[in-house]
């Protein structure tokens, strides 16, 4: 469904009733990257799966500004509302991770849990923030200069989805198609608005956080098991999911183990 909130259009994936989990992609991702977990847990929850701005058949405004986390999060409130859940279970996979932990800051009455997979609560010194969106508009630019093959070649061969390779042909082109798809405006204003330069950064607030966390990571994705691990020295309440021989992307390399975990965690929240 298309629900038109704060003058943007969400497109909005709603399957099954009960409990409300909302899951959110990561970049250059849309609502089908959920579609068999989604699929699986609707037997029993409602699951919410939303375009998240510059993406998917969600609008890409020409404005970056318009991209900015707390923006995102007030049009994150809004689709809740409208859609009647007063408090849901946030599952967010790197950016939209980024984006779900950003949202359970600005609205903590409104999430129940938090499950992040592969996701960090940004750049932790004003330094590396300049340096990363300098980074990340440079990549901006390339998208809008060389279009949307020559960047999806590219980023399909960036080490952090190297164990993607593993992955079936078939697997592979379902995840390419999804790249080329996606709008090279939204793609743009999404990395200079939201991108990890421009977030917040929340590792002195993880303390704060009250509510069951979930953090997911692939083995082999070193880089974010060591995020983790330093997100659980601020809160050790945080609990640490490890996958074994998975990269970045755990619900794509190994769909059938991540949904046999996501349903033995949600029957403890």
């Amino acid at each position: 469904m298309i629900l038109q909130v704060n003058d943007i259009r969400y497109f909005v994936e709603v399957k099954g009733e009960g409990v409300p989990l909302v899951f959110l992609h990561g970049f250059t991702g849309d609502t089908t990257t959920w579609s068999r977990i989604t699929d699986r847990l609707s037997t029993r929850y409602r699951c919410i799966s939303i375009d998240l701005i510059g993406h998917g058949r969600t609008e890409s405004p020409e404005d970056p500004s318009r991209y900015t986390m707390d923006h995102v999060s007030n049009d994150l409130d809004s689709i809740l509302s409208v859609l009647e859940a007063d408090q849901a279970i946030l599952f967010g996979y790197s950016m939209g991770g980024r984006t779900s932990l950003h949202f359970a800051m600005r609205y903590p009455q409104k999430v129940k849990t938090l499950i992040l997979e592969s996701a960090s609560p940004g750049l932790k010194t004003s330094e590396a923030r300049v340096e990363r969106r300098k980074k990340d508009h440079a990549l901006a630019d390339r998208i809008m200069r060389e279009g949307m093959e020559a960047f999806v070649d590219f980023w399909e061969e960036i080490p952090l989805f190297a164990t993607q390779k593993r992955l079936t042909d078939e697997e592979r082109a379902q995840i390419r198609k999804q790249r080329l798809d996606q709008s090279p405006l939204g793609l743009s204003n999404s990395l200079k608005g939201m991108g990890t330069g421009a977030q917040d950064s929340w590792w002195d607030q993880l303390c704060e956080i009250s509510c069951p966390v979930y953090l997911l990571v692939g083995e082999l994705d070193q880089k974010f098991v060591h995020i983790a691990e330093e997100m659980k020295k601020h809160n050790p309440d945080f609990q640490i999911m490890t996958f074994s021989n998975t990269g970045h992307a755990i619900h794509v390399e190994e769909p059938r183990k991540f949904g046999t975990i996501i349903e033995e965690l949600l029957l403890t929240t």
